[in-house]
């Protein structure tokens, strides 16, 4: 792949969140919707099967994320209910963070135990 590909790959997955973030500026639950749409991850697969055409790779891709997702879903309801408590924006982000990366470590240590 050349330089040119890589070039395209970085500008529409870029514009990708600056699309979301201009969106949020005029409506949340539009921007909600599409950034909770897994386009990272569509954008992977389909760049993963454009440079290799490995299925097998694919699938685990897949699956991997699917399992991936479950601890990032707690950054989304330990945040609001930080900021909710009048915790300020750079605390709330960093602890909510911090869980997240922790239960991230905890499930990577669950799933390598248990499919080794």
């Amino acid at each position: 792949m050349g330089i040119g590909y890589y070039i395209i790959k970085v500008l529409l997955s870029s514009a990708l969140i600056v699309l979301i973030s201009e969106v949020a500026k005029k409506s949340g639950l539009l921007a909600g919707l599409l950034a909770s749409i897994p386009l990272v991850s569509f954008l992977a697969i389909i760049w993963l099967y454009i440079e290799t055409k490995d299925i097998e790779k694919i699938r685990g891709l897949s699956v991997d994320i699917f399992w991936l997702v479950l601890p990032s879903l707690s950054f989304f309801l330990v945040f609001p209910y930080l900021l909710g408590r009048k915790m300020p924006f750079g605390w709330a982000m960093l602890l909510s963070t911090a869980i997240m990366i922790i239960l991230y470590g905890l499930l990577i240590f669950i799933l390598k135990k248990n499919w080794s």
